[in-house]
C-alpha cells in the first residue's frame, strides 16, 4: 500500500553514526572520511556525523595514500553525504563501482553529480530530495535503478537511462514533477510501483517491448501525459497504474495484456481506447468504486477492438459497460474483393495486394489527411505524423478501413 512505503521511507534517517576508520585530507583542503572495506584492502566514502558536513564541492579520489598505504576508493557508502544541504557538486572517480543507500539523501543544493562508467549499481534512496539536481546521465555500466534513487528530485528535467538498465525500481523518479520526457530502453523488462508517481511534467513516455509489468500506481497523476501506448510485450497493468492522468486522449492496450488491474485508468476522461487484446478477460465495470475506466471513459469513448471480437468484448464483464464498440483492423482487409495486407510501424502504413496504379489515402481519426500515395507493384508506403497508440483511417479507393498505428 502506498501509505506504508511512504511511511517507511520517512524513516529514513542516519542509519551509520559518525564512525570512521580513517581522515585524508585532499590536496584542496577538503577532508573526507573513509572505512576499510574488503579486509581492508579498499575504502569506501562515510558518514561525517551530523554536526560536520561536506559543503561546497568535494572531489573524491580514485586513491588514497594513509600512513604509507594506498588503496583505492571503489565506493560511496551508506548515507554518506547524507542531508549535506551545503553541498553543490561531487566528482565521483572511475574507482568507485556502488553508491550506497541514501548515500546523497535530502543534499538539495547538489546541482551536479557525473556517475562514471565504472559505478554498476545506485542504491535505494541515492539521491532522494536532491531538488537542485536538473539532469543526470546514468552509464551504461549501471544494470538497476533502486527503488526511491532519485524520489522528489523536482528540479530534474532529463534523464538519460542506458541500455544496461533491467530495472526501474519501485518510486525510482517519484515526485520528479520537472520530468518533461523519458524514453526506458529496450533492456528494461519491469517498470516498478510508483515510478513515476505524480511525475505530472511529463509529456511523452516510450515504454518499449522488453518490458513486461507496469506496477501499481507507476504513472499516477501524470496529467501532462496525452497518449500512451502499452507494447504487446506487457502482460500485467497494476492498479491505479495511469489513473488521474487528466490529460490523457488515447490508450492502446497491447496484445499480451493479460490482466489490468482496478482503477489503472480512473480519474480520466479518454476519448479513445484501442485494445489489441484477442480474448478479452473481465475488467471492473463501471459501476464499481474500483471500476477499471472512469463513468465517463465507458459512456463516452470509443473502444476499438480487432475486427471480428467485438460479440466477445460485448459479453466480458467490464468492457461490456463501453457504450460504443468498434472493430479494427492489424492485417487483412477484404478491399473489396481481393485480400489487402495492411501495416502499421513507426506512424508509417504500408498497403500490400491492391492493384496497380490505386489511390491510397490516410487520415487521421478526426478527418485530417495524413498521407497518400499511388499504389506501384501492388504496394503502397505511407509515410504519416500519426503517432503511435492513434487511429487511422485508410481509404483504398472508395473502401475505408480503420487501423491502429503501432
Amino acid at each position: 500500500m502506498k501509505k506504508q512505503l511512504l511511511i517507511f521511507a520517512m524513516i529514513l534517517l542516519p542509519l551509520v553514526v559518525s564512525a570512521h576508520d580513517i581522515v585524508v585530507q585532499n590536496a584542496d583542503g577538503v577532508t573526507i572520511y573513509y572505512n576499510y572495506i574488503n579486509d581492508g584492502t579498499e575504502l569506501e566514502v562515510t558518514y561525517r556525523g551530523s554536526n560536520y558536513k561536506y559543503q561546497g564541492n568535494v572531489a573524491i579520489p580514485e586513491e588514497v595514500t594513509y600512513m604509507n598505504r594506498t588503496r583505492k576508493v571503489t565506493s560511496i557508502g551508506d548515507e554518506a553525504f547524507y542531508n549535506c544541504k551545503g553541498l553543490t557538486s561531487v566528482t565521483i572517480p572511475n574507482s568507485v563501482t556502488s553508491i550506497g543507500f541514501g548515500a546523497f539523501c535530502y543534499c538539495s543544493g547538489l546541482a551536479s553529480v557525473t556517475i562514471p562508467n565504472s559505478v554498476t549499481s545506485i542504491g535505494n534512496h541515492a539521491f532522494r530530495e536532491c531538488s537542485g539536481l536538473t539532469s543526470v546521465t546514468i552509464p551504461n555500466s549501471v544494470t538497476s535503478i533502486g527503488e526511491g534513487a532519485f524520489y522528489g528530485c523536482s528540479g530534474l528535467t532529463s534523464i538519460t537511462i542506458p541500455n544496461s538498465v533491467t530495472s526501474i525500481g519501485n518510486s525510482a523518479f517519484e515526485l520528479c514533477s520537472g520530468l518533461t520526457s523519458v524514453t526506458i530502453p529496450n533492456s528494461v523488462t519491469s517498470i516498478g510501483g510508483w515510478a513515476f508517481y505524480y511525475c505530472y511534467g511529463l509529456t511523452s513516455v516510450t515504454i518499449p517491448n522488453s518490458v513486461t509489468s507496469i506496477g501499481e500506481w507507476a504513472f499516477y497523476n501524470c496529467s501532462g501525459l496525452t497518449s500512451v501506448t502499452i507494447p504487446n510485450s506487457v502482460t500485467s497493468i497494476g492498479d491505479d497504474a495511469f489513473r488521474n492522468c487528466k490529460g490523457l486522449t488515447s490508450v492502446t492496450i497491447g496484445s499480451g495484456v493479460t490482466s489490468i488491474g482496478n482503477r489503472a485508468f480512473d480519474g480520466v476522461d479518454i476519448p479513445t481506447i484501442i485494445s489489441l487484446i484477442e480474448n478479452p478477460f473481465a475488467i471492473t465495470g463501471k459501476t464499481s468504486d474500483y471500476r477499471t475506466f472512469s463513468q465517463n471513459t465507458f459512456n463516452n469513448a470509443t473502444l476499438y477492438v480487432p475486427k471480428g471480437t467485438i460479440d466477445k468484448y460485448k459479453a466480458t464483464d467490464g468492457w461490456k459497460d463501453f457504450v460504443f464498440i468498434e472493430g479494427i483492423t492489424n492485417r487483412i482487409a477484404n478491399i473489396p474483393a481481393n485480400a489487402v495486407l495492411i501495416q502499421s510501424e513507426g506512424g508509417s502504413i504500408k498497403v500490400q495486394g491492391v492493384d496497380e496504379g490505386t489511390q491510397v489515402n490516410v487520415y487521421g481519426i478526426n478527418g485530417t489527411q495524413a498521407g497518400s500515395a499511388i499504389s506501384q507493384s501492388g504496394a503502397a508506403t505511407i509515410n504519416t505524423n500519426l503517432q503511435p497508440g492513434s487511429i487511422a483511417i485508410v481509404k483504398i479507393g472508395q473502401k475505408s478501413v480503420k487501423v491502429a498505428i503501432k
